[in-house]
């Protein structure tokens, strides 16, 4: 193995062999409530009616999130059919643009290659990435297109192209017509950091950048058009500014957390297993920079972390925030957390690189254990041959991990290897039996299988049991109770069976629970039955 490198070819193929496993058995899993099935039975209505202008969430127009995901999605059912595997393709293809960007920016600001795939294999490996390639939402394709056009803007500022200054403008308008002015901060901001430390103010603010204003302005134009067709005026207004201010104040939004540090700690999760090789290389650097008082030094980049702190200081201020908020920064910090890495390599600072294994062998062995357990109290093996490919990868660990090598290569591959054999069973074994645990998709599967006649089925005004819509392809009718005539079907939880004031019979009944929302009562076989709702299919016989 060439001792400038941290992963030999054979194993980057390996690796990437590996990660395409877990990215495509995500395709196949059930999807969850409430946004992913939420999501795709919204673009399902759009590719049933042949509408790409408007946009509703149930009957209700939309007037919050962007249509790009949507449009994708909708486009992909076009061509695949309504199915779960048609909505993740977008999604997953975005990804693997983002896979792709990440080598190519790190090529740009580190100039080696091996940086570059791991770099690119930090980001698959991030666990909030390989959770967003199958609980698919907007954040998926707004990642890719984010460091799409981080990469574009570094490029033309390098080179001067003109081609790379128009992908920039286009990839940026993509980005905000997946995700609003979130985007524009996050690609704004690691431009910002790159110029203000490279100084290369002139090769940015030249004619050449009005190009990428105007393939900005005509990428944006699709979606200020279908805002502007179903909203008018209003439409306009809140894409170009109020949907990223209300959530900047939680106006319109119930408050989620006030913590100014839950991006900081979800990190810990979101960005396993090197988050915390990333905290370290942060700080350090943090720390370089400041020392150094920011002068400019040769083969120094200042993207990554710079980036990262206008970021995530924006971000903490905002009072409505959820994990995925983080997914659009996930590349770039795979490439601080790589060129990290090599420089500890190159340093050889084997005491850093020693607390960091020991750690994440202790991550390793626990998780390991975990899997042990949801095994025996929950999952089983449901798909034998992918369990048996889980073990495998386990016993490949452990041998690896009592294996003399260089610690640096070892930490790398292990963690990455790590990552391939947890999701492996994650997204063949766990999620399949969970997503079975949603009622809604059960009275789905019941509907389909007894050919019951799907236009005489509704909920009540206020349900949100997207799974039940998505897998019946048919965005159902919410109505009031009174309105319903005899031989009428309805799904309803069982709870409010009592107010309904209709006589019924029951035709199915399942369990149901929110499974976004996992608790230990719940995995454990003997509480799980408290922790479920009832939902119910029943029909009206006067």
């Amino acid at each position: 193995m060439n001792e400038n490198q941290l992963l030999s070819p054979s194993q980057i193929l390996w690796l990437y062999i590996g990660f395409s496993i877990v990215y495509i058995s995500g395709l196949f899993i059930p999807l969850m409530e409430n946004d992913s099935a939420q999501h795709a039975s919204m673009a399902m209505r759009m590719a049933l009616n042949n509408d790409f202008l408007n946009i509703f969430k149930g009957e209700n127009p939309y007037l919050d999130k962007p249509h790009m995901h949507f449009w994708l999605a909708a486009l992909s059912m076009k061509a695949f059919g309504i199915n779960h595997i048609a909505y993740r393709i977008p999604a997953l293809l975005c990804l693997a643009l983002g896979a792709f960007s990440t080598k190519k920016l790190t090529d740009l600001l580190y100039n080696n290659s091996n940086t570059s795939y791991v770099a690119s294999l930090i980001f698959l490996s991030a666990q909030t990435i390989i959770l967003s390639a199958h609980d698919v939402r907007t954040d998926a394709v707004l990642t890719g297109f984010i460091i799409f056009a981080v990469w574009q803007f570094v490029k033309f500022i390098k080179t001067q192209n003109i081609s790379s200054v128009i992908f920039a403008g286009l990839g940026t308008a993509l980005a905000f017509s997946s995700k609003g002015l979130m985007a524009i901060v996050i690609i704004g901001f690691c431009i910002f950091a790159y110029l203000l430390y490279s100084r290369e103010w002139k090769r940015f603010f030249n004619f050449k950048i009005s190009i990428a204003a105007i393939s900005f302005a005509i990428g944006i134009l699709p979606i200020l058009y279908a805002y502007y067709h179903q909203f008018g005026q209003e439409g306009i207004q809140f894409i170009l500014f109020n949907q990223s201010v209300n959530r900047l104040t939680a106006s319109g939004f119930e408050e989620t957390s006030p913590d100014y540090f839950f991006f900081f700690h979800t990190l810990l999760w979101a960005f396993l297993p090197f988050s915390l090789a990333f905290y370290f290389g942060v700080f350090e650097k943090t720390a370089f920079f400041i020392k150094n008082r920011f002068r400019k030094i040769d083969g120094v980049e200042f993207l990554t972390l710079g980036g990262f702190w206008l970021v995530m200081i924006v971000f903490s201020a905002s009072k409505f925030k959820l994990p995925h908020y983080l997914n659009g920064l996930i590349a770039v910090l795979a490439v601080l957390t790589s060129g990290y890495l090599f420089e500890l390599f190159r340093k050889n600072s084997v005491k850093k690189i020693k607390v960091l294994y020991i750690i994440q062998m202790v991550v390793v062995f626990g998780t390991m254990l975990g899997v042990s357990l949801l095994t025996y109290f929950f999952s089983g093996a449901p798909n034998i041959v992918m369990y048996i490919l889980t073990i495998l990868i386990f016993i490949y660990l452990i041998i690896k991990i009592f294996t003399k090598e260089n610690i640096f290569k070892k930490y790398v591959f292990v963690s990455l290897v790590f990552a391939i054999g947890v999701n492996i069973f994650l997204n063949t074994q766990f999620y399949p039996v969970l997503t079975q645990y949603q009622g809604s998709l059960r009275l789905a599967e019941y509907v389909n299988e007894n050919k019951i006649e799907k236009d005489k089925i509704f909920m009540l005004k206020g349900y949100e049991p997207w799974a039940f819509d998505f897998y019946t392809k048919r965005n159902t009718p919410r109505v009031e109770g009174n309105t319903l005539r005899k031989g009428d079907y309805l799904v309803i939880y069982n709870e409010q069976l009592k107010d309904l004031g209709r006589n019924y019979k029951i035709i199915d009944q399942e369990n149901h629970f929110g499974i976004t929302r996992l608790s230990l009562k719940f995995l454990n076989p003997k509480t799980r039955s408290e922790q479920y709702e009832k939902m119910s299919l029943i029909q009206i016989v006067e």
